[in-house]
């Protein structure tokens, strides 16, 4: 009895302790049941929030889309007027293309990866030169400056190199921008390359260019670059062709280089890329000249304009073409040189090897069309190839007159200067002829002195020409001398300070308002200044030069 009742209490025990482990159990399965549960939740709410922001970025991208395609819609189709109500048609020409993938270092990272899929080889531009793909900054500027001005109608490309004598670039860049009305400034840029990676020599002359033309750096006008050390491959093995030096091979094969690099950083700038060297001058209206030209081509089939006849000077492309242009050049770089490279383009397009060189160039012809006369001219003497000289000249350049004439106010003038010939102050200020005389010492003047004070807007002086850009005025001051000095206060003039005056008041009563730059000064004239007596131009120091003045400009208010 004692046995069965200790079997029941052995059965009721076990029965117990299995209840509370069955409880215990869906407790603790409770508890891991609602961690589960919330856990659950938090991904839920997270996916949620990462479906929302996968909508987001969708939409987000769909209008940045949509932003891109209407910039590129209105830049193929965006030509801005130029003088006398004349615009460039451009409904035939194909959109301004963005510099190509191929060309960049992005795009040789989406090659690299794009080619390592593929089972075939996919051409590009680092084939050519493939140390380019090692450096991500080995297409970009080193030096740039300027706003970075783009949508204009013209691009102008102007590579300079290091020479071992004189340099031309400043004379240049006087002609190029002298030429320019108001209007063309603000509808072209002009892009200095300064190829070399020399870094003393790129900052001199960067530093140079700023000092000379911070108007034209400040409007966008002018922009300076330089190319990064990486750009070059080794020039140092190039197989000798055509009977050319080692030396000639390598100036030749880093001048097609140069082209190149310039080239695709002016591409995305404007709708029309115009080639120019550093030693050349241009004749009066040569950009408004240049748009006519091509916006009257009876078709929109032609790849080059050339306005020279010499070497690659006034050679016009429409920019969505530098693609081809670039690639063609990057290929055969090291073989011949640029001019022969581009004739081989057109020879591509359109020479039949069946036929004869006559039908050849009159098929080249359609595509190569020359304008006469030559609006550039080359004068520069010593070629950028070390020990060169060269004496070519433009025989279709048509030569403009040396001076330039204005209806100046009557006024009476003197000079202190040593006159040359027959080259008067008087025949220069009527327009008829230019002064020159010979080396200007401290001390001399050039004085207009008006018969009744006058209130002047504007000036223009202007000294050297394309014939003697030596003879310039250096370290010259323009000055005024006003009517009523009474009127002349502190505040008005001096801005409140006796220290620091906004112009500096000679012991005789006259104003210095300017100084010359690169033979140049222009200006407006402040209209708290009032009527003026005369103006002067004085020289500061003594010239180891003789001084042309090709151009004297007054315009008083009526």
């Amino acid at each position: 009895m004692r046995l069965r009742n200790g079997k029941v209490l052995t059965v009721l025990c076990l029965g117990a302790f299995l209840s509370v482990s069955w409880f215990a159990s869906r407790l603790k399965l409770k508890d891991d049941v609602d961690g589960v549960t919330q856990y659950q939740q938090e991904l839920l709410k997270f996916d949620n929030r990462l479906h929302k922001t996968e909508k987001d970025i969708l939409i987000y991208s769909q209008k940045l889309k949509l932003l891109l395609d209407e910039v590129k819609h209105k830049n193929a189709i965006r030509i801005k007027p130029i003088i006398n109500d004349t615009s460039i048609k451009l409904s035939n020409f194909s959109g301004i293309q963005v510099t190509s993938s191929r060309l960049t270092f992005g795009g040789a990272v989406k090659t690299k990866n794009l080619m390592g899929k593929l089972r075939v080889q996919l051409p590009n531009v680092f084939h050519y030169l493939p140390h380019l793909i090692t450096n991500k900054d080995s297409l970009q500027p080193k030096t740039l400056i300027g706003q970075g001005r783009t949508g204009v109608s013209m691009v102008m490309g102007i590579p300079t190199v290091k020479r071992e004598s004189r340099t031309y670039l400043l004379d240049t860049l006087n002609s190029l921008i002298y030429e320019l009305s108001p209007d063309e400034k603000r509808d072209c840029v002009i892009v200095i390359l300064i190829a070399e990676v020399e870094e003393t020599y790129v900052n001199e002359l960067a530093e140079k260019l700023k000092d000379t033309y911070p108007k034209e750096i400040q409007s966008g006008l002018l922009e300076i670059i330089s190319p990064s050390t990486n750009f070059y491959p080794d020039l140092s093995t190039l197989k000798e062709t055509f009977g050319d030096s080692q030396s000639r091979v390598k100036w030749r094969t880093k001048q097609n280089l140069d082209y190149s690099f310039l080239m695709m950083y002016a591409q995305a700038k404007g709708h029309f890329y115009l080639q120019l060297e550093d030693d050349i001058i241009a004749t009066p209206n040569y950009l408004q000249t240049i748009l006519n030209f091509a916006q009257h081509q009876s078709s929109d089939e032609w790849m080059i304009l050339e306005f020279s006849q010499l070497g690659f000077i006034g050679k016009l492309f429409k920019t969505p073409d530098l693609t081809l242009i670039i690639e063609f050049i990057i290929m055969f770089y090291k073989d011949k040189p640029i001019d022969w490279l581009i004739d081989h383009v057109l020879w591509v397009k359109v020479c039949n090897p069946e036929k004869d060189a006559k039908h050849c160039e009159r098929q080249k012809a359609n595509l190569r069309i020359r304008y006469r006369p030559s609006l550039f001219q080359h004068v520069g003497t010593h070629s950028s190839l070390a020990g060169k000289i060269q004496n070519l000249k433009d025989k279709d350049f048509k030569k403009e007159l040396l001076h330039k004439g204005h209806s100046n106010p009557t006024a009476e003038l003197t000079s202190s200067l040593k006159i040359y010939l027959h080259h008067s102050l008087e025949k220069a200020y009527k327009g008829e002829d230019f002064l020159w005389a010979f080396n200007p010492v401290a001390g001399d003047v050039i004085k207009f002195r008006f018969f009744q004070p006058l209130k002047i807007e504007r000036y223009r002086f202007r000294s050297g020409d394309a014939e003697h850009p030596g003879d310039k005025l250096f370290n010259t001051t323009v000055e005024v001398l006003p009517a009523d000095r009474t009127d002349l206060t502190k505040e008005s003039l001096h801005n409140n300070s006796t220290k620091y005056s906004k112009y500096q008041q000679t012991d005789d009563g006259y104003y210095r308002i300017d100084t010359f730059r690169n033979g140049i000064a222009e200006g407006e004239v402040d209209g708290l200044i009032g009527k003026i007596e005369a103006i002067r131009l004085f020289i500061v120091t003594d010239s180891p030069f003789w001084v042309l003045l090709n151009e004297i400009f007054i315009q008083a208010t009526a």
